[in-house]
């Protein structure tokens, strides 16, 4: 089964120092995946936070499916992550030192057709370092476009 949809959150690598992946499930509704299938997902401020020992992601819009009528979910409601307690404990432990968090870097398809986010473990950056990554992604499109003229 092939595809295309793949929702990612571009401001996450410009804005975060990702230290760890993972993939996780979602609990959804049938709206929901509806919507994520017409690719009408946006992660812009979604993150991850920890209630009750369960992961849920926040901020994380899925717009109404057109066709819903009034079986339609609430667009910017928690969603519980599907991850096995292992991975869930050890996450836990490591957002509690400081200046960690869990972000949403994409939204895809599986082969199976379940919709899969992939969530990263990471460190805020600091303007300065903002200032670095830009030279240092200069640089690589200098030396990429001189290698390409010679």
């Amino acid at each position: 089964m092939n595809n295309p949809i793949n929702i990612k959150n571009k401001k996450a690598y410009f804005d975060y120092e990702i230290l760890e992946k993972l993939v996780a499930g979602m609990q959804l509704t049938g709206t929901e995946i509806k919507s994520i299938r017409m690719g009408k997902a946006s992660l812009a401020d979604a993150y991850c936070v920890f209630k009750n020992n369960e992961l849920f992601v926040k901020n994380m819009r899925i717009s109404v499916y057109d066709q819903g009528s009034y079986n339609n979910h609430e667009p910017y409601r928690d969603r519980k992550l599907l991850l096995n307690r292992k991975e869930l404990n050890k996450l836990e432990k490591q957002t509690r030192e400081k200046g960690l968090t869990i972000i949403v870097l994409r939204v895809f398809i599986n082969e199976h057709g379940y919709a899969k986010l992939e969530i990263a473990l990471a460190r805020g950056r600091k303007k300065y370092d903002k200032r670095e990554a830009i030279k240092q992604k200069d640089l690589k499109r200098d030396m990429e476009r001189l290698g390409k003229l010679k």
